[in-house]
């Protein structure tokens, strides 16, 4: 594998940062435009996938992620709360709530809970590529291993 410390440096001081600030974007803005969950999702995702590409295990701030797993349940039960919440006060599933907030040196804010719904979908997006980047790991690893000390 050809290392490249030019590609390494790129990826991870700013395309991983700027591919990360953009599907944060794209996903809170989604609820109300074009975007959302799975569009962000997929934009982090591919930030690491690039990582991955790079030579580089996915990080986020420096920390290697060890179990998407956990992310991808997460993802699940926020998206089935999100969809099972209106039921609870005599909606129908998913239907969205709009809450408005004043916050300090911001102003009035918009909360809608079909927001976290994608997140919901976000997480679950993230996870799925970061399992498939890891048995892309682990297949690659198992096929080396047994081509260099395989059965003769």
């Amino acid at each position: 594998m050809i290392q490249s410390k030019i590609l390494e440096e790129l990826v991870d001081r700013w395309l991983t940062k700027v591919a990360t600030l953009v599907a944060i974007f794209i996903t809170f803005r989604g609820h109300n435009a074009p975007g959302g969950g799975f569009a962000g999702g997929l934009i982090l995702g591919a930030a690491f996938v690039l990582q991955y590409l790079a030579g580089q295990q996915p990080t986020i701030r420096r920390r290697p992620i060890l179990r998407p797993e956990r992310l991808l349940g997460a993802g699940l039960l926020l998206a089935l709360s999100t969809t099972i919440a209106p039921l609870l006060v005599g909606g129908s599933p998913l239907e969205s709530y709009i809450w408005t907030m004043t916050l300090p040196q911001i102003g009035k804010i918009k909360v809608v809970s079909s927001m976290f719904f994608d997140f919901g979908v976000f997480f679950v997006v993230v996870a799925v590529v970061l399992m498939v980047l890891s048995f892309l790991g682990i297949r690659g690893g198992a096929i080396t291993n047994e081509s260099a000390g395989g059965n003769s």
